[in-house]
């Protein structure tokens, strides 16, 4: 049975500053509870953030802007749009896809819009662009009702799962979460190429095509259908805004401000302790730090909702090694989003997520160069590279550094990665251009994010870690503890940040409907 939840504005503490924490301090904040916001770090973001460096600035987290309605949505309840706290660049190319040179294949830029997309399957594969027009058509009906019945639900009861209307549609449903969604692609197209570009959202999910359930087919109508935006200034502008909300409406953000412990009494959440030896007292705690941290960490043994025999049984997302280059001259090889897709696909996914982990080589690998769009991120004459290679959740792979100075392995590491930038894009010279170099990988993850396992986004989207089998947003033992964040509900991202941060809002105020918070009249 799940605690009871104070109803009533008072005082509230959130922990972390993330952009979940933040988001949940706006818009308590501007329900009129008095927030202070704790973040242990000195600077805010959590996985968001940012990396400044001889002129350089790089993001260290998220990249792509998708789901934007759903930003859009959150800025409104807070008497602002998207448009007028970001700067919102459309990209196109959308991203760039790089095959392994063996296949002979060349690079394909992917543009967002049916008629482009369609356009491009079919001058792959005859008959696919037909076949993607439908798979579109199918994905975007997913993605309306995942956003109308399923993200904004808090599962507080199951009213929403029982509504007429969705139990009709069960025929349809049904075979979309008990299939993977490499089988659902595999069905329907026959060249790898365009089999990669519908399975490796799987990715964003924390998951593997293999692995993640067909319904999360609906991601391909946000890049191929909706189109990828870009925040000028970088991801830490998006940060920087909803931090900026936050203080507007009255949070007090403190970084520096390490949380040892959530007090309680009676089975009551009364507030927090601090690693300063700070006590201070809240009706409401907001934890948005990670959720295996929290529980196991932060509470004690008897008042954990999610004890340390529950998450041996879940799978986390993967961890990452991230490579941050700044390099000399011009990159026109690399558009502002570049894939790069090993041949053997499947292997690569065993490789990361299979019982004997390993760093995928070669690896399917993003790259993400904003200078392509920005050039505020990077000194003039030069480019800025940031590198994701999904590696397994493991914190014994080791630590990042600078410069050459992390754990040899994960050094060793990227040196082949960017061998196989350099190869398959055909810039030679790539090593002797890059002038700035850090890395970043999962024991660095867990260290200074309290990361379960190190891994990278959170709770992977498999199907007993979807929607009514995720973590709630509020503890079922502790009265006046709700969580908020990537492993709870409604799951990873950006996007379903500010959701999970609106689910809080929504069971303080008993709204148990399935839909998103009504905005104001007039913003």
């Amino acid at each position: 049975m799940t605690a009871r939840t104070p109803t009533v504005p008072g005082d509230a503490i959130v922990i972390g500053g993330g952009i979940a924490g933040l988001a949940t301090a706006a818009l308590l904040s501007a329900d009129g509870w008095s927030v202070r916001l704790l973040e242990a770090r000195h600077e805010l973001g959590g996985r968001a953030g940012t990396w400044e460096a001889d002129g350089f600035r790089f993001d260290t987290g998220p990249s792509w802007y998708l789901m934007p309605e759903v930003f859009d949505h959150f800025f409104r309840l807070l008497g602002t749009t998207a448009a007028r706290e970001l700067d919102l660049v459309p990209l196109d190319p959308a991203y760039r896809v790089y095959s392994d040179p063996t296949t002979g294949a060349g690079p394909l830029d992917v543009r967002s819009g049916r008629a482009e997309a369609t356009a491009l399957f079919e001058s792959i594969e005859p008959g696919a662009g037909a076949r993607l027009d439908a798979y579109l058509d199918s994905a975007a009906d997913a993605y309306e009702l995942a956003t109308s019945r399923f993200l904004y639900d808090t599962y507080e009861t199951t009213a929403g799962l029982r509504d007429p209307a969705l139990v009709k549609r069960m025929p349809q449903l049904a075979p979309l979460l008990t299939r993977t969604l490499a089988t659902h692609v595999e069905k329907r197209f026959t060249d790898p190429r365009l089999r990669q570009i519908l399975e490796y959202p799987a990715v964003f999910l924390g998951g593997s095509p293999y692995g993640v359930p067909s319904l999360y087919h609906l991601m391909s109508h946000l890049d191929l259908d909706d189109g990828v935006l870009y925040p000028r200034g970088g991801f830490i502008e998006i940060i920087r805004a909803v931090a900026r909300l936050a203080e507007a409406a009255g949070t007090v953000i403190e970084t520096g401000a390490r949380v040892t412990s959530i007090t309680t009494e009676d089975g009551s959440a009364t507030g927090v302790e601090l690693a300063d030896g700070r006590r201070l007292t809240a009706d409401l705690v907001v934890s948005g730090t990670d959720l295996h941290h929290t529980e196991t960490v932060l509470l004690p043994r008897e008042l954990q909702s999610y004890p340390e025999e529950w998450w041996r049984k879940r799978t986390p997302s993967p961890g990452a090694l991230l490579v941050l280059l700044g390099v000399k001259g011009e990159l026109p090889q690399l558009a502002h989003h570049t894939l790069l897709f090993s041949r053997d696909w499947r292997a690569s996914f065993d490789n990361i997520f299979g019982a004997d982990g390993r760093i995928p080589d070669p690896a399917s690998l993003y790259v993400c160069r904003p200078s392509a769009t920005d050039a505020a991120v990077a000194p003039p004459g030069h480019e800025n590279l940031f590198v994701l290679v999904p590696v397994p959740a493991d914190p014994s792979l080791g630590h990042g550094g600078q410069e050459g100075d992390g754990t040899p392995s994960i050094e060793a590491a990227a040196d082949r990665v960017i061998a196989q930038i350099a190869e398959w894009c055909d810039i030679p010279d790539l090593a002797e251009r890059v002038v700035v170099r850090r890395t970043v990988a999962p024991a660095d993850f867990a260290d200074d994010l309290n990361a379960w396992r190190g891994n990278a986004l959170g709770l992977a989207h498999t199907l007993t870690q979807s929607a009514v089998f995720r973590p709630r947003n509020a503890s079922r033992k502790v009265t006046g503890l709700s969580y908020v964040g990537a492993s709870t509900l409604p799951g990873i991202g950006l996007p379903m940040c500010l959701i999970s941060a609106e689910l809080v809002v929504k069971r303080l105020r008993g709204d148990r409907s399935p839909g998103p918070v009504a905005e104001p009249a007039r913003v």
